[in-house]
C-alpha cells in the first residue's frame, strides 16, 4: 500500500511513502484506487483541513494529512457477502494505492463507509456509488467526473438553496472565478432550471475569452469592469476570495445586492470580513455555503432516489454544456499526483485542463 502523507504545517512538503495494509476487517471490503482527479478543490482540503475536518477521513501519522480526492475504485479483497472482487465504486479516495471500507447500508446503487473514525464527519463524504447502479455514470465520462462532479455538485446545491429562496427577489446573480468548475456547474444549471436569472460571470482578463466559449453566461466581464455591471437586484456567488472585489461588488450594488454569498474556504481570511467584520461593508452580510449541510437537507428533503435523479439529470446536462470545455491530462503513479498537488499549491491551475491520477 502507498500513500502521499503531507506535512500539515508545511502542505508543499509532501513524501510517497509505504505502508502495510494489514488484515482486512471482519465485514471489510479493500478498494484498489483505480483513478482519481487533481483540482484546486483538493487543496482547499489541505487549506481547511483541521478546521473543517477534512484530515480525519484518512488518519496519517502525528503532523501528517493525506488529502481527500474523488475518483474510482475496485473490491480486490472482501469479507462482506455483498461486494465481491472486481466490483467498481465511486466517492471519496485517499492520495494513495488502496482504501478499507466497513460497508453500511448497502443497496444496489451504493453504500456508506461505517469505519468509525469517519462518523464524526459529514455522511455526504462517507457515501459510496456502485458503478452498475449508478444513474451518473457514464464509462465514457468518467474523467470529467472526477474533475467536474464534486464542484458541479456545490453549483446544483446553491442554485437549489437560491431557487428555493425565490433568487432572494433578484433577477440578477453574479459568479466571481466564471471560469472555476463549481462557477461553471451553477451556471449550467441555472440556465436549465432558472433561466428567468441572468447571469453574469466575473473572471481575468485572460480567461474572458474561455468563459464566453463556454456559452453558460449571458455577460462575461474582466474583474476591472465590476462598474459596467447593471445595478439591478441582484446576489453575487464569490469563489474568488479576494477581499478587495467582495467590497467593489457589494459598495456598486449598495442596497440592491439582495444576498452575499460566499463558496470555497481557502481565503476565508483575507475575505475582508466577509464572516466577522462583514457590517463594514454596505448590503448584506456575506454568509458562507457549506455544501455538505444543503445536500443533507436535499436528501433530507426528496429521499436519497429521487435526489439522485435530480442531481444525475442536471449532471447530464452541464455534461452537454460544458463538459467538452477541458482537455483531459492523465498522469501515471501517485508521485505525479504529488507533484502535480504541489504545484497546485501555487496556484498554478489552468482552467482548460483537467488532471487525472491513474495510480
Amino acid at each position: 500500500m502507498h500513500q502521499v502523507h503531507v506535512d500539515k504545517s508545511k502542505l508543499a512538503s509532501a513524501e510517497l511513502v509505504d505502508m502495510d495494509p494489514g488484515a482486512l476487517a471482519d465485514g471489510g471490503v479493500r478498494l484498489a484506487v483505480e483513478s482519481f482527479s487533481v483540482t484546486a478543490n483538493n487543496v482547499t482540503y489541505a487549506v481547511v483541513g483541521d478546521g473543517f475536518g477534512y484530515w480525519n477521513f484518512f488518519p496519517a501519522p502525528d503532523g501528517k494529512g493525506i488529502v481527500p480526492m474523488w475518483g474510482h475504485a475496485r473490491v480486490v479483497e472482501s469479507n462482506s457477502p455483498d461486494f465481491a472482487v472486481g466490483e467498481r465504486v465511486y466517492g471519496y479516495l485517499p492520495m494513495a494505492s488502496h482504501l478499507d471500507v466497513i460497508p453500511g447500508k448497502v443497496s444496489a446503487s451504493g453504500f456508506v463507509d461505517m469505519a468509525p473514525h469517519r462518523q464524526p464527519m459529514s455522511p455526504i463524504y462517507n457515501q459510496y456509488s456502485r458503478l452498475a447502479a449508478d444513474p451518473e455514470h457514464d464509462p465514457a465520462r468518467e474523467g470529467e467526473r472526477m474533475i467536474f462532479g464534486p464542484l458541479f455538485k456545490t453549483g446544483f446545491l446553491i442554485e437549489y438553496f437560491m431557487r428555493s429562496q425565490d433568487w432572494f427577489g433578484a433577477g440578477q446573480v453574479v459568479l466571481t472565478s466564471a471560469s472555476s468548475k463549481t462557477a461553471m456547474g451553477l451556471a449550467s444549471v441555472a440556465k436549465r432550471r432558472s433561466p428567468s436569472v441572468r447571469r453574469v460571470g466575473l473572471t481575468s482578463a485572460g480567461n474572458v475569452d474561455f468563459v464566453k466559449a463556454s456559452g453558460l453566461y449571458d455577460e462575461v466581464l474582466s474583474y476591472d469592469e465590476v462598474s459596467s455591471i447593471l445595478p439591478e437586484p441582484s446576489v453575487t456567488v464569490d469563489f474568488a476570495g479576494n477581499a478587495g472585489l467582495l467590497g467593489q461588488l457589494h459598495h456598486h450594488f449598495g442596497d440592491a445586492l439582495k444576498y452575499s454569498c460566499l463558496v470555497g474556504a481557502t481565503h476565508i481570511e483575507e475575505r475582508g470580513g466577509g464572516l466577522g467584520g462583514g457590517a463594514s461593508l454596505p448590503g448584506p452580510t456575506p454568509t458562507l455555503f457549506f455544501a455538505p449541510d444543503h445536500a443533507v437537507a436535499l436528501f433530507k428533503e426528496h429521499g436519497p432516489e429521487k435526489a439522485g435523479a435530480m442531481v444525475a439529470e442536471s449532471w447530464h446536462g452541464f455534461l452537454g454544456d460544458a463538459g467538452g470545455s477541458i482537455e483531459i491530462e492523465r498522469h501515471q503513479g501517485l508521485g505525479a499526483a504529488r507533484d502535480i498537488f504541489v504545484e497546485m499549491l501555487g496556484g498554478k491551475v489552468d482552467p482548460a485542463k483537467g488532471i487525472v491520477i491513474e495510480p
